[in-house]
């Protein structure tokens, strides 16, 4: 067998084992889970995780999970809790300990002391009869028979298989919530996610100059117009409304023909009835229509009069393609 051959036998393996780990998951999820996400949906404060080793690397990306789908929620490393980060812990928080043994030295320092508040506590472990399991107020069941490392050392099954617990926790609530697509945009104005939930042609074309010739504007002007505008493009309008379209390529083709330029005007080279789209339509649907047609601009209506024009390059730069 080759390396290459090895390499892809191996990589195999390894996926398979995980998604068969995963799927047994299904099989462990209980009315404890339920409970545990009543108690956080009902929670006036946040959801405080912490973990230790590769658990507090889950536990951070659960937070970041539930804070992006609505469930306020703050890591909290077990280490540094005993030497003074407990003070994270408010009145109100659900408290979640990750760990897949549940024994550790800092789970076990660590526990009791958030029991002697009044905060109630998750465990999320692979050991349900471990000190964690046995102390805290509901478990979810991440058990995994063993890692896929060689050795069952490293954690990989095991941390796959805690993340997978906490997306199927943020999607619960989630869905509790309500939370919609709207929702989502409000907490990732800055990413490309949201800005095609919240993006709107107009934000985009506004920004534009808006290239615009009546039908008979002379192809001299035209020619102006398109390379002043700098859009690759101009409208042609009468009484306020789009007749027409001329592009770059509309111009290139009447100079190849070898005609008189003098006696040309717009409405002779134009394109009628162009692709268009209203002002307040998602950004993202502009990409749309792009695709489809193939083509690299659309002219933008407000109230069904002529408002502008959204290039390509504007999707590109917001991040939308």
């Amino acid at each position: 067998m080759s390396r290459t051959e090895s390499i892809l036998k191996i990589a195999k393996e390894t996926i398979n084992s995980e998604s068969k780990a995963i799927a047994n998951l299904a099989n462990l999820v209980d009315a404890d889970f339920a409970d545990a996400v009543e108690l956080i949906y009902k929670s006036k404060g946040r959801v405080i995780i912490t973990g230790i080793g590769k658990s507090a690397i889950i536990a951070n990306k659960i937070v970041a999970t539930l804070n992006s789908t609505g469930t306020p929620s703050v890591f909290m490393h077990a280490a540094d809790a005993i030497h003074g980060d407990l003070g994270l812990i408010l009145k109100d928080d659900v408290v979640i300990c990750i760990s897949k043994s549940g024994n550790t030295p800092e789970i076990k320092v660590l526990v009791p002391l958030i029991k002697n508040g009044p905060n109630k506590m998750i465990a999320i472990t692979g050991n349900v009869e471990s000190f964690l399991g046995q102390q805290a107020d509901h478990i979810l069941n991440a058990y995994v028979e063993k890692e896929v490392c060689p050795n069952n050392l490293a954690p990989t099954t095991s941390t796959t298989a805690q993340l997978v617990i906490g997306d199927a926790l943020a999607i619960c609530l989630l869905d509790l919530r309500g939370f919609s697509s709207k929702d989502f945009a409000k907490y990732h104005p800055g990413g490309a996610l949201g800005k095609k939930l919240y993006l709107r042609v107009s934000d985009l074309s506004s920004l534009n100059m808006k290239p615009m010739v009546t039908l008979n504007t002379s192809i001299k002007q035209v020619i102006i117009e398109i390379t002043e505008k700098m859009l690759g493009v101009t409208a042609v309008v009468e009484n306020d409304k789009i007749v027409g379209i001329i592009t770059d390529g509309d111009l290139r083709r009447m100079l190849s023909k070898n005609v008189d330029m003098t006696k040309l005007y717009a409405k002779d080279i134009m394109s009628p009835n162009p692709k268009r789209i209203d002002n307040n339509a998602m950004a993202v649907d502009a990409m749309e229509l792009m695709e489809t047609f193939g083509i690299s601009q659309l002219l933008v209506e407000e109230n069904e009069k002529y408002a502008g024009v959204v290039h390509l390059h504007d999707l590109v730069k917001e991040g939308i393609i």
